[in-house]
């Protein structure tokens, strides 16, 4: 499937002031997929190295990490040349080797003109392990997510049709084929972005079977849970995990400790859900106190909520039917309204933005706030086409935005002074919106609950 990383990473091979490149994501977002597909479009050779499948190798980064020592060892294992310009080195799970990844220092400080990646789904929990040395500043780094919805539509033989958004977007225009990409919408909402998923329902499978998938994906971040976290902890992460869906089908949708549990205090659970986030399961959006820039410099990092990493595993745990997404469905608006704000969420993450959300002690809440050119611009979203929305004009009365989006299944447009956009064009905000992309290097800040360490 054509990713957009891709782009990413040719930007990346001809960078004049390349470093070794970290690529972190969710297990099975397709990070091996779209390395090995980059390696055959942009290599002659490829040294392929899988640290979890391989363990053998590790022995060879026990002794000299140094690429003059390393080099000449992997050619000899490979049977090959590793030429610094036609040869991609990639170290694939490259948790599985700490020592691994802090070879990365030495070949961007004695050998740069070597083309290496590294990629792991658990750097952010291995990095809380004393036995890791993270190349602060000697790496470049990239996050992989599952596929944005302009991606789908990509992988589902809908590029027109992308294109066509992307154009009435732009000219803020009504879309003659509204109502068919509501469907695809409506579709994404249930398929997600997860590949395998993704690529079942583009082979025919049926929304039964898809399930299954999604349910052996979530099956396998249990496992990891409970592998790589103590049992202590693995069983507060399971409980954080499974409260996520409960959260995001009630009407407020800030995240509250009571819905894990009665006696569920912050301070027990504050490690559990940076595990979450470290490990790519789970976003925050955090409230901001002021609609003001930075945004940053006014979140209240005590109240959240928290996503999904994928709409598609959050219709599998709330057991969504296709039919629970129309406006007449029975199940309703707080759940349509929670799968679609982490639809919204999905994208915007992949966009590379940070949003956060606004609030105050009188229940007003704007869904979510973002950095767009030079002001804090709010952002409402609803899951159908009652657009009524008292927050975002308490919101608009005290801070006067001169810009102001409502997502929803209504047409492109401008009403009273709100631009109008159809949830099926969320993807298109990354455009025009200068994009914050996650470093492991702050790991320390970005994105943490609290200063909490976290433990596996």
């Amino acid at each position: 499937m054509r990713r957009k990383i891709t782009s990413d990473l040719f930007q990346w091979k001809d960078a004049s002031l390349r470093k070794p490149l970290v690529l972190q994501g969710a297990r099975q977002v397709g990070k091996t997929y779209s390395v090995l597909e980059f390696a055959h479009e942009a290599f002659d050779d490829l040294v392929y190295i899988d640290f979890s499948a391989q363990r053998n190798y590790a022995s060879l980064f026990e002794g000299d990490i140094t690429p003059a020592s390393l080099i000449p060892q992997l050619e000899a294992l490979e049977r090959k040349t590793i030429s610094a310009r036609r040869t991609l080195i990639f170290f694939d799970e490259i948790q599985a080797c700490p020592r691994a990844l802090t070879s990365l220092k030495y070949f961007y400080e004695r050998a740069p003109e070597y083309h290496v990646i590294a990629a792991g789904s658990l750097l952010g929990v291995a990095l809380g392990r004393d036995d890791y040395s993270y190349p602060v500043g000697k790496v470049d780094t990239l996050a992989m997510h599952p596929l944005d919805f302009e991606e789908f539509l990509w992988g589902v033989g809908e590029q027109r049709i992308a294109d066509l958004i992307i154009d009435a977007y732009r000219s803020n225009a009504p879309l003659g084929l509204h109502e068919h990409a509501l469907d695809l919408y409506r579709t994404y909402l249930l398929v997600g972005g997860m590949p395998e998923a993704v690529a079942a329902h583009i082979r025919g499978a049926d929304l039964p079977s898809v399930r299954r998938i999604q349910h052996d994906l979530t099956d396998a971040y249990l496992a990891d849970m409970t592998k790589y976290a103590s049992p202590i902890d693995s069983s507060k992460i399971l409980n954080v995990w499974r409260s996520i869906p409960e959260q995001l089908a009630k009407e407020n949708h800030k995240f509250q400790y009571a819905t894990i549990a009665s006696s569920a205090r912050a301070h027990q659970y504050e490690a559990p859900i940076n595990w979450l986030h470290a490990a790519g399961l789970v976003s925050f959006c955090y409230r901001v106190s002021e609609g003001s820039l930075p945004l940053q410099a006014f979140a209240e990092r005590d109240f959240f909520k928290l996503y999904l990493l994928d709409t598609g595993l959050l219709g599998a745990l709330q057991g969504v039917e296709a039919d629970d997404l129309l406006p007449s469905a029975g199940k309703g608006a707080h759940l349509r309204g929670g799968v679609a704000e982490n639809y919204v969420m999905q994208q915007l993450v992949a966009a590379g933005i940070e949003p956060f959300y606004w609030g105050t002690t009188s229940k007003s809440e704007v869904d979510f706030i973002i950095s767009v050119s030079h002001q804090a611009v709010p952002l409402e979203v609803k899951s159908g086409k009652n657009v009524t929305a008292r927050s975002l004009e308490a919101y608009r009365k005290a801070y006067n935005p001169s810009l102001v989006y409502r997502l929803s299944t209504k047409e492109f447009g401008l009403e009273g002074g709100i631009r109008s956009v159809p949830l099926y064009a969320a993807f298109c905000l990354g455009s025009e919106i200068s994009p914050y992309r996650p470093c492991w290097e702050g790991l320390g800040q970005q994105g943490r609950l609290t200063s909490t360490d976290v433990h596996s």
